[in-house]
């Protein structure tokens, strides 16, 4: 078995977060971000670092190959790399969306494809999926990553009914907000681009609710709390199959299935008016 541990997306947040407690934890970790710049502190304590684009096969290949050449394959995936794309459906582009899914989805088939092979040879691994509770519903104005995390619900289900046989085991993470760099981003994406246009009322809106449920500190997750739940899957002998993180995620999604969809709505057009 190989006690290997892969992540990607570890310049900053939950990626940055998790490498550092698994390096600590005595893991032979490998952080990987676009711009390997970013890593020296991960690499100061302790890790291995690579650049690794989850858009760009080769750059995913040649990154699996390294961590296989020196343990002979990939004992844990980390698939964190992502970014959330904020905005009404009508306005967004096909190019936005398709940046969206190439990153958040088919990136994360993309190096579950290349670190399979290994796992079901030593019929040994773990694949833990870093998902979102916008997985579960769909935030207001938060379409497109909303669709990207719905697909690895879909992703991980499937991964578990085809390779558990194999000796692999599929985690999937369902975490709230969590107060990273991600955060600030994905609110700065729902503001609107066109102050006059037909929705930037009701994007301002969203703006306002988004500030204030992650206004307070006890809110939303820190990016180590995540951390810790992700080393936790990895090191167990039976990890659960999800794991939901937060009060967001755990509360919500069972008030969103308690109610009928014009509740729903009507409860959300409340809260986010659309004028």
């Amino acid at each position: 078995m190989s006690d290997s541990v892969l992540i990607t997306g570890c310049s900053t947040g939950i990626g940055r977060a998790t490498a550092l407690v698994l390096a600590r934890a005595g893991y032979p970790t490998w952080a990987t971000a676009r711009r390997p710049e970013t890593l020296d502190e991960l690499a100061a304590a302790g890790c291995r670092t690579l650049a690794l684009d989850v858009t760009d096969e080769t750059s995913c290949r040649l990154a699996v190959e390294a961590v296989v050449e020196e343990h002979g394959a990939v004992g844990a995936l980390v698939n964190n790399a992502g970014y959330t794309l904020g905005g009404v459906v009508e306005e967004l582009s096909m190019d936005e969306l398709r940046r969206q899914f190439e990153t958040n989805v088919f990136g994360v088939v993309r190096m579950c494809g290349l670190v399979l092979p290994g796992m079901r040879e030593r019929r040994h691994g773990t694949i833990v999926n870093v998902g979102s509770a916008a997985g579960l519903l769909v935030p207001p104005a938060s379409g497109a990553y909303s669709m990207t995390k719905f697909s690895l619900e879909a992703l991980s289900d499937a991964l578990r009914l085809e390779t558990s046989h194999f000796g692999v085991r599929t985690v999937l993470l369902e975490p709230g907000a969590v107060r990273t760099e991600f955060m600030n981003t994905g609110r700065d994406s729902l503001r609107p681009k066109d102050e006059t246009g037909p929705y930037a009322p009701f994007l301002r809106n969203v703006v306002k609710m988004a500030d204030h449920a992650t206004g307070g500190p006890r809110s939303v997750l820190g990016a180590d709390d995540v951390a810790k739940v992700i080393v936790k899957a990895i090191g167990d002998r039976r990890p659960r199959t999800r794991y939901r993180l937060g009060a967001q995620a755990k509360l919500a999604p069972t008030v969103r299935r308690a109610l009928p969809d014009r509740t729903w709505d009507a409860l959300m057009l409340r809260v986010t008016p659309p004028t």
